[in-house]
């Protein structure tokens, strides 16, 4: 019988017997001699969100124990704004646990992505993984308490038109081959991010399609199982990287982006949420949604608007966050709603075992599904810094268990309806909104600055940085000036359709 690393996809873990969180520089070095890699491959994120890569032809046991060991110095000046060329260099270190097989590469090498550390020898205090850090070890020494996240990735692939099988405007909803002819390529993409170590808990076809100008738009979508904050972001950006190099190898487009037409839905990367204590969830209470869950929700919604900072930071990210099209516009709450900003999925509270009432052979025994409660924070897109959103949403967890009226804002921005519909609009006009653009957002940053440097997870200066570099997109009136121009909304959404 295999064991449960034995049925893992990731050919480290199964080599070594042991999982990713686990690995030491011996087992790496173990695992390249024995399997003949000859390249080592670091990674490490850049200020665009992208990442980057140094390449090491292994020379020698020696050479190979020196770049795990070292890492290696690279130019911060040309990685961020906001690192000076007259004193610019930095180191960058491998974290074991990050380590994969490359599965694109000709010459067989194994990757690892890599911190960020100063001259001396500290982490780099505006890195946005060692941001993430702090945020995830400041909310458990505040509180006791872990966060855990996972992500879902949607995007577009857009390829030239194909006459055969259509599927209808807009209601491309978990179709199959061959109405979504992007499932084999989904299901590659699948395959190759689990075997990079990624926790996949599923894939599907969106609501978005549409046809253009000889052009056929497919979204899909790759949703995530919940980790700890850090390995959760990690595993975004490979999926990320995996993406695009397999779109790039198939000849086709596809984009994050989080608007390409006018009209037709957008993609999102909504962050669902949990909070753990002893490696157990604390998301519910005797079959309902517990008091600390209700907490991190007001510290969501209290923050909600310098969240996009992070999570929506180009001008196009405004463009989606408007109403009936599957992306919320204001701070509110709701079970099972999608037209809130934060939303409580059915969570299998009930506890029958469905799977026995159709399968009766089977034993109708009670099971535990607490584990499988989250908490869906929906405005994020895919121009996010992926690690600077996670480590906010940390903070806006802590910052919510740490509210005095925690319990009560969150009753007061409960709703239960769909606040799109006309009937209640009474109901949406007494909610805040969201930002509705760059520059907006830019003024939620500075007014929630306090929130975030609180602890000292958030350099001042970056925060200041990022709020000078949202209002430098001047879009404060860009929804009236392209409404109806498409002209001008397709030049916007092709100079940022690479975002992030």
């Amino acid at each position: 019988m295999r064991s449960d690393l034995e049925m893992t996809a990731h050919p480290i873990e199964e080599y070594l017997e042991k999982p990713a969180a686990e690995f030491t520089k011996a087992d790496l070095i173990r695992y390249i001699e024995e399997n003949y890699i000859e390249m080592i491959n670091l990674r490490y994120v850049g200020g665009d969100g992208r990442l980057k890569s140094l390449n090491f032809a292994i020379q020698s046991k020696d050479h190979l124990q020196q770049i795990l060991t070292s890492g290696e110095r690279v130019d911060g000046s040309s990685l961020f704004t906001h690192i000076e060329a007259g004193s610019s260099d930095l180191y960058v270190v491998p974290r074991y646990r990050t380590a994969f097989v490359n599965p694109f590469a000709e010459i067989p090498a194994v990757d690892i992505l890599c911190s960020y550390f100063d001259k001396a020898g500290k982490p780099l205090a505006n890195a946005p993984e060692n941001i993430l850090r702090k945020a995830s070890q400041t909310l458990k020494e505040q509180t006791g308490y872990e966060f855990h996240a996972m992500g879902e990735l949607e995007y577009y692939i857009i390829k030239e038109e194909d006459e055969l099988f259509p599927a209808e405007d807009q209601k491309g909803y978990h179709e199959m081959f061959p109405y979504n002819k992007s499932e084999h390529f989904r299901a590659e993409a699948l395959n190759l991010i689990a075997y990079c170590g990624g926790k996949v808990k599923y894939g599907h076809s969106e609501v978005g399609n549409f046809r253009k100008d000889g052009l056929e738009y497919e979204q899909n979508e790759i949703e995530f199982l919940p980790l700890d904050a850090e390995t959760a972001a990690d595993q975004l950006i490979i999926a990320k990287w995996i993406l695009r190099v397999l779109a790039f190898e198939h000849g086709v487009t596809l984009t994050f982006a989080p608007k390409i037409t006018a009209g037709k839905a957008g993609s999102g990367m909504h962050v669902h949420t949990k909070i753990v204590k002893d490696g157990k969830s604390v998301m519910t209470e005797n079959g309902k949604l517990s008091d600390i869950a209700k907490r991190a929700i007001a510290g969501y919604l209290d923050l909600a608007g310098s969240l996009t900072a992070f999570g929506n930071t180009i001008p196009t990210s405004y463009l989606r966050l408007v109403p009936h099209q599957e992306a919320p516009t204001n701070i509110c709450w709701g079970d099972r709603n999608r037209s809130v900003l934060v939303r409580v999925p059915l969570g299998w509270s009930e506890g029958v075992n469905m799977a026995q009432k159709v399968n009766p052979l089977e034993p109708d025994e009670e099971i535990d599904y607490r584990e499988k409660q989250t908490v869906e924070f929906r405005a994020p897109d895919g121009s996010a810094d992926i690690y600077l959103l996670i480590a906010g949403l940390s903070v806006a967890a802590r910052h919510g268990l740490e509210m005095q009226n925690g319990l009560d804002y969150a009753e007061k921005t409960y709703v239960d309806v769909n606040i799109f519909d006309d009937e209640h609009k009474s109901k949406q006009d007494a909610l805040e909104g969201l930002p509705t653009s760059c520059v907006e957002s830019s003024a939620r940053l500075e007014k929630d600055k306090e929130a975030y440097t609180k602890y000292e997870v958030f350099p001042g200066n970056m925060i200041d940085s990022l709020a000078e570099n949202l209002k430098a997109y001047q879009d404060e009136n860009l929804r009236q000036e392209i409404e109806n121009d498409e002209d001008k909304t397709m030049e916007l959404v092709n100079k940022f359709i690479h975002c992030a």
